[in-house]
């Protein structure tokens, strides 16, 4: 039988691989300059943390979690975003008993049962970041600060950032009723979908990718209307960092987010790169989420982005990572000379010089070949002539120049 990998699956071929390394080292480089430090949660959880967090209405919890039971008959599901594995570690650990502002970042697999397309997996993986600790907008700013500067170190400079504030638990209560209100005037005109969250959450409503929901509720209040005081200026502390940084941004009033737990603000990155505007990056605050889960309340800000989508944009873009190829290859004229070749190749790598060798005992006319197609900046052939005089010709295969070494001397000659 042959095994193919799992609908929505995809493998990560060595072709792909140095990319995917190029993106998630320039990643840990940006996060490393804000101080951000990484954290590494398990892929699956118990059921109840990500529907106590994320909400029970929500399509993720609601349609799109891998969730099964184990030999205990405990319910645990795969991981299908970040924040809430992160928020378990952070009460469990007791990260905020050392440090007042706790600052992580994490990339890796997430997994959720959608329909697969470009750019959407079933596993996928993500990037993202917590600071968790600080209730101010400077916060939320380096977050977003952060998340761009990544994208701009990337090569990709056509983003927008629209921003949001959802309210809190004080003012949200009674703007829900207002809009639940306004959108029963409507309701059967409206999506099913969308007819089912005038009752259980309407701020989603307004989140509605039906083209139909949109016309519809283009004239429907906003919450930005109904802000608490303390909500509105931390709503205009947000904006007035983000013009100090020099980062544009638009207010969207109808941008709520797709998770249950966020306060305050919220934000979105999108791009046209891939020719609609599709999201890159969200986030926002959500100080309410420790509390929550069983911890003291603790507020915090993060955001989390696909690198699926990130890498085509890349590949568009015809943005390359540098090239890892062999410094030398080390090729055996004949059988006597075999050793000498293995062995001095496992000294090269062995002080940090990345050395290649022929493991197929191919002849000659192969190996070079074989140093040619991995672009190896430098071919040495030993044979039992350079053997015997010690000596060897060092051929540059870039500009094809040569040097005689001294063989004894290759490990300072590449190390200089």
């Amino acid at each position: 039988m042959n095994y193919r990998s799992i609908k929505g699956t995809k493998d990560i071929l060595p072709s792909e691989s140095s990319q995917w390394q190029f993106v998630e080292q320039t990643m840990r480089d940006v996060f490393h300059r804000f101080n951000y430090k990484e954290i590494r949660t398990p892929i699956f959880e118990s059921t109840g943390l990500f529907a106590r967090s994320i909400g029970e209405l929500t399509d993720i919890v609601g349609k799109e979690m891998y969730t099964f039971e184990d030999r205990s008959k405990d319910s645990i599901t795969l991981r299908p975003e970040g924040t809430a594995s992160v928020m378990r570690s952070f009460i469990q650990n007791n990260l905020g008993e050392s440090q007042p502002l706790t600052k992580v970042y994490y990339i890796g697999p997430m997994f959720r049962q959608e329909r697969p397309q470009a750019g959407r997996l079933r596993q996928f993986h993500q990037f993202g970041a917590e600071a968790i600790g600080s209730p101010t907008a400077e916060t939320d700013v380096e977050i977003i600060a952060m998340a761009i500067e990544i994208y701009k170190a990337l090569g990709i400079t056509n983003y927008s950032l629209q921003i949001n504030s959802v309210g809190d638990e004080e003012c949200r209560p009674r703007y829900k009723e207002i809009l639940s209100t306004a959108l029963r005037t409507i309701a059967d005109k409206l999506s099913f979908e969308s007819q089912k969250r005038i009752d259980q959450n309407p701020m989603r409503v307004l989140d509605s990718k039906d083209e139909n929901d949109k016309l519809l509720t283009a004239s429907m209040p906003l919450i930005t209307d109904y802000l608490n005081e303390d909500c509105a200026n931390h709503f205009e502390r947000v904006k007035s960092l983000l013009t100090a940084y020099g980062i544009p941004f638009t207010v969207n009033g109808r941008l709520v987010r797709g998770l249950d737990y966020y306060t305050k603000t919220a934000f979105e990155i999108t791009s046209t790169e891939l020719g609609s505007q599709d999201a890159l990056a969200g986030g926002g605050r959500y100080d309410l989420l420790v509390k929550e889960l069983g911890g003291k309340q603790t507020p915090g800000v993060g955001f989390a982005a696909g690198i699926e989508r990130l890498m085509m944009i890349l590949e568009k873009k015809g943005i390359q990572p540098p090239q890892r190829n062999p410094k030398i290859f080390i090729a055996a004229a004949d059988e006597a000379s075999r050793e000498w070749v293995l062995t001095t190749t496992m000294r090269l790598r062995s002080a940090g010089i990345s050395a290649e060798t022929d493991l197929l005992s191919r002849s000659l006319k192969a190996q070079m070949k074989e140093a040619d197609r991995q672009r190896s900046e430098f071919a040495l052939v030993i044979g039992t002539m350079e053997l015997e005089s010690g000596k060897g010709l060092l051929k540059n295969l870039g500009d094809h120049t040569q040097q005689e070494i001294v063989l004894s001397d290759i490990l300072t000659f590449f190390q200089q």
